[in-house]
């Protein structure tokens, strides 16, 4: 590296540090029960891109109760190290990274870390507008009982050029790879036969116009202005050569013109043979559970193997999700988020014409239904993913606090929250009744057969609030000889109550409840879940 440019690069770090007051601050941090991760960028400011060298060292026990600096470290040697992120990258001093394990020499280096799979490229999450940390933990953890994969995770401590910068999430990188993206190698020099046909990354996702492998002919939403973007991931777009790149655009291309064809449920003609509807349906179910307002139309990823149809995943991204944002519909509990384009039908992204389509198929959404509703008695049971937030929240009880003295986020607005809790606890509270609540309304409303179907039946207007609450609960709608009904997560009865005058104030014991509203007829029109702190 020149001395010309060591020198810019102090200067950009003084003046970003100066405007942004990205400096951090010093924080001694020995010991956690956390995984502590120091990266040092050897005094020089880190871009977005390219990488700059540096060292990180990781203190990790996998059976120690607390990790201290003093122990044999876990790993410890050269990486390469760039911000990354785009949205978060220029509105949050909270960043996250993309790392490179190396040699001392400069070369990639496959390590075994955390016990996971040898490779080199890493990224490391800094959850900032999440508060409660978790949310792309409790995806991708959720995912990987789900999908064919879902990146590993770790949550971490840690401490960047001698600064506390707090809780973030070490996961791998999505990347073509045996043990992660298991596609083919594509050999750069490949123009025919079978080892055209994979192995390909693609997503759809922000990007430049360089960044863009090709336009779908086909708009996203009839009438609109707005594009469908393609963009390469494996291999990057510089490495395509002609013939494969040819291959790939061609293939899917048919396979949307094969979905907008009339026949297209046609077992040989229609859009089947393209692409493998099980890995749609489970990518389809994770987002509409989180009701990521990205979701299918921003960091959505897709592989396809030599001689394999389309496949959809892994999936990334969701500190928007699960309720966390205020815009677009995104922390409704009603609604299905693929139907993003009704809802903000101007965004520059838009929802691509996939998922309304394919669910005009009755056995695709026959399938997808019945996925879901196995689902919900293992992986996806109430149970499991509070059970999964509590063991998350158990280890972060001391390292959030931690965070929060470093960031100050707690019982602040960060862009684009829904919700502003005063602690951290109502944080967690808001992020389970939100998933409790959106999971109930699937259950509800995911139908056999056609999007009509999907759409549900109208409910009656019946609002309960505060919820969360500490005790005092307001019922306002259902004028008619309508009925509340409380009941334990066991589902024992607790009660049941009369909404007299289309209004009624209730006082309830700490605990977290199931309710519903029953019509004169006795059919449930409304559901959900109450917590009470």
């Amino acid at each position: 590296m020149t001395d010309s440019l060591n020198i810019m690069k102090w200067y950009l770090t003084i003046i970003i540090a100066v405007t942004y007051g990205i400096g951090g601050q010093s924080q001694s941090l020995t010991e956690s029960n956390l995984p502590i991760v120091i990266i040092n960028s050897e005094g020089f400011f880190i871009p977005d891109e390219p990488k700059v060298a540096g060292t990180m060292t990781i203190y990790y026990q996998a059976d120690a109760a607390t990790n201290t600096t003093s122990d044999t470290a876990h790993y410890s040697g050269a990486i390469g190290i760039e911000r990354r992120g785009q949205t978060s990258l220029s509105l949050f001093p909270k960043n996250g990274f993309g790392i490179e394990t190396r040699t001392d020499e400069g070369e990639n280096n496959n390590v075994k870390l955390f016990g996971w799979p040898r490779e080199n490229d890493w990224v490391i999450h800094s959850p900032y507008s999440d508060k409660s940390l978790i949310r792309n933990k409790l995806t991708y953890s959720l995912a990987a009982g789900v999908m064919e994969y879902a990146p590993r995770t770790q949550l971490c401590e840690l401490i960047l050029n001698g600064d506390y910068y707090g809780v973030v999430l070490f996961t791998e990188k999505i990347k073509r790879d045996d043990d992660r993206v298991n596609v083919c190698k594509l050999n750069p020099n490949t123009t025919e036969g079978d080892s055209l046909t994979g192995g390909y990354i693609l997503r759809f996702d922000k990007g430049s116009d360089e960044d863009i492998a090709w336009v779908s002919p086909h708009s996203p939403l009839e009438g609109a202005w707005q594009e469908t973007r393609f963009l390469y991931h494996y291999p990057k777009k510089e490495a395509y050569n002609s013939q494969q790149s040819f291959y790939i655009r061609k293939y899917v291309t048919d396979f949307e013109s094969a979905l907008l064809s009339a026949d297209f449920t046609d077992s040989t003609d229609g859009y089947h043979q393209y692409i493998d509807a099980q890995s749609f349906i489970d990518y389809m179910l994770i987002n509409e559970l989180g009701r990521n307002v990205d979701g299918y139309r921003l960091s959505t990823y897709m592989y396809k193997d030599k001689l394999a149809p389309l496949k959809l995943g892994p999936v990334w991204d969701f500190n928007l999700a699960w309720g966390n944002v205020d815009y677009c519909d995104g922390s409704n509990i009603e609604g299905w988020a693929y139907d993003f384009n009704e809802v903000c039908p101007d965004d520059f992204w838009l929802v691509h014409f996939w998922w309304s389509r394919l669910l005009e198929d009755d056995a695709f959404a026959d399938a997808l239904a019945d996925r879901w509703k196995s689902l919900r008695t293992t992986t996806l049971s109430d149970d499991r993913m509070l059970h999964m937030i509590d063991s998350l929240t158990e280890v972060l009880a001391e390292p959030q606090v931690r965070n929060d003295e470093r960031w100050a986020t707690i019982g602040n607005y960060i862009w684009p929250n829904n919700f502003v809790g005063e602690t951290y606890s109502e944080e967690i509270d808001y992020l389970k009744n939100w998933m409790l609540q959106r999971a109930a309304w699937i259950d509800d409303n995911i139908g056999e057969g056609t999007t009509t179907a999907m759409a549900g039946e109208d409910r009656l207007a019946t609002i309960i609030y505060p919820n969360p609450t500490t005790g005092i609960v307001h019922v306002r709608g259902c004028t008619g000889d309508c009925e509340l009904v409380l009941y334990r997560v066991d589902g024992s009865r607790i009660a049941s109550y009369k909404l007299a005058g289309g209004y009624t104030e209730l006082e309830v014991d700490h605990g977290l409840y199931i309710y519903t509203v029953k019509d004169g007829s006795g059919a449930i029109c409304n559901r959900g879940r109450l917590m009470v702190r």
